[in-house]
């Protein structure tokens, strides 16, 4: 007598494997709604990050002379949405994908400032076109190892230097030393070298309370600590009117902005704002192919650790650590990318926080359908980005350089020929407020360094090619006055 065989699963079971993977209808979506609490933080910070740079010619993303965070909200969400919902129903995927933290910071920092915002979207559509073919051609994996892997973790520990400083400068924390006061110190404690002013007290309360949710390991801690801190800030410039007051020099220094509601229909005004070539003529051609690298390098790496990551802990690898369905999971991943650089709003990549959908018992790509969904549906609420000061949003900024901070001790510092080289990469990011100036020296360092001991062998072609570029980029000042 034959052995009956399971009845094969129709519908949504059927179609995520939901069984199969031993999972259930409630968990994936409680895993879909945990994931979106740990990572909506994107939708307040992406504005934050992007919305007060002024480009090159004075224009703000959206466009205009002033911040429209309303749009840049509305982008993040859609493009979140529309993409993690995609990785879901293509991929079967737990994994969510929002704009890149870092990423932005880099775009914001290292490309408006020297071009248009519509410039250095046009480089993030490329450097997504970029990863996407060489998953298509297989090429991907050979560029993964290229780069010595704990050069690649200093990369990611450089970043999350980086976002925290600039979260410590938002928020008042630390600041620049005017030229007239005379001292030789670059930076300073607070705006007067101690901590005064009620921005600094709703930051330091705001910071406090993260990492008190943080270690407490409460769900959807980051978002929790940032609409609380705001009611606070709130509070303090209606009771106060701290914004009104001309005599306190060190009080607010932001007024909190108004919103007309909480609900509205989304502003897309950052979609479509993209020059995909444009920054090719404003800044350079070496220029920018160094630029789309580093975006490309930043958002290249941080990809397969997380999509590895994520894997092995819903326990879907196998035994050689490889995700199912890796292949449409990197495909989606570089459309992320050139989806994140047309709708305005940097490049989109998957976040290591959907681990803690996982966590909730989340094993299929329902999961991110419904953590897709509610990015949708948060684009209607983007008007109170608008009400959320920088200072109750940075300490999320402090947090996720703490995490990124956590892999240093992947690197051999006792080893001088990868520990120098990540050192620079690390220090100099901050230092130089610069991504790519910190990647740059690092690759530099270690070919020199292979180069001096005679281990020239061991440094892949690729790596010398980009070296070369960059040496090149480091030196363009110097070229450009002895060709002109």
């Amino acid at each position: 007598m034959s052995t009956p065989t399971a009845p094969a699963r129709s519908g949504i079971d059927g179609f995520f494997k939901i069984s199969e993977r031993g999972s259930t209808l409630g968990r994936e979506v409680r895993g879909g709604v945990v994931t979106f609490l740990t990572m909506a933080y994107i939708v307040v910070l992406n504005p934050l990050i992007l919305g007060y740079v002024p480009d090159s010619e004075g224009n703000f993303l959206g466009g205009g002379t002033e911040p429209n965070l309303a749009a840049i909200a509305a982008g993040t969400a859609l493009v979140a949405g529309v993409l993690t919902i995609l990785m879901g129903s293509l991929a079967n995927f737990p994994l969510a994908l929002a704009a890149g933290l870092g990423l932005n910071a880099f775009v914001a920092f290292s490309i408006a400032t020297q071009s248009t915002w519509a410039d250095a979207m046009g480089l993030v559509v490329l450097e997504g076109i970029a990863i996407l073919v060489l998953v298509l051609t297989g090429f991907r994996t050979a560029v993964f190892h290229a780069v010595p892997t704990q050069l690649k973790v200093a990369i990611s520990v450089g970043i999350g230097l980086f976002i925290a400083l600039i979260g410590f400068v938002d928020a008042g924390f630390v600041s620049r030393i005017p030229d007239a006061a005379g001292t030789s110190v670059p930076v300073q404690l607070g705006t007067t070298g101690t901590l005064s002013g009620w921005p600094v007290l709703v930051f330091a309360g705001g910071l406090v309370l993260l990492v008190a949710l943080w270690v407490r390991r409460v769900r959807g801690a980051i978002l929790i600590a940032i609409l609380a801190t705001t009611v606070v800030a709130l509070v303090l410039e209606a009771v106060l009117e701290l914004g009104a007051r001309n005599d306190n020099p060190g009080g607010w220094s932001l007024t909190v902005p108004r919103f007309d509601g909480f609900v509205d229909l989304p502003d897309f005004g950052t979609l479509g704002q993209f020059s995909l070539f444009g920054a090719f003529t404003s800044i350079g051609v070496v220029a920018a192919l160094l630029l789309v690298f580093s975006l490309m390098l930043a958002d290249f790496f941080d990809t397969m650790g997380t999509m590895t990551a994520i894997g092995a802990e819903a326990g879907l690898n196998d035994e050689e650590g490889t995700p199912p369905r890796m292949q449409r999971i990197l495909v989606v991943d570089s459309v992320a990318a050139i989806a994140g650089g047309a709708g305005g709003v940097s490049s989109n990549t998957s976040y290591i926080e959907s681990a803690s959908g996982v966590g909730e018992g989340a094993r299929t790509g329902l999961a991110s359908v419904v953590t897709g969904l509610l990015f949708l549906l948060t684009m209607f609420f983007t008007p109170v980005v608008s009400a959320i000061p920088s200072e109750a949003a940075v300490p999320a900024l402090v947090l996720v350089g703490f995490l990124m901070m956590q892999q240093v001790g992947q690197i051999a510092w006792s080893d001088v020929e990868i520990a120098l080289p990540a050192f620079l990469t690390i220090v100099l990011m901050p230092f130089t407020y610069s991504i790519s100036v910190g990647i740059g020296a690092g690759f530099l360092a270690y070919v020199l360094i292979k180069l001096v001991v005679g281990k020239a062998r061991q440094v892949h072609p690729l790596l010398w090619l980009v070296s070369a570029l960059f040496l090149v980029y480091f030196a363009i000042g110097p070229i450009t006055d002895l060709l002109t």
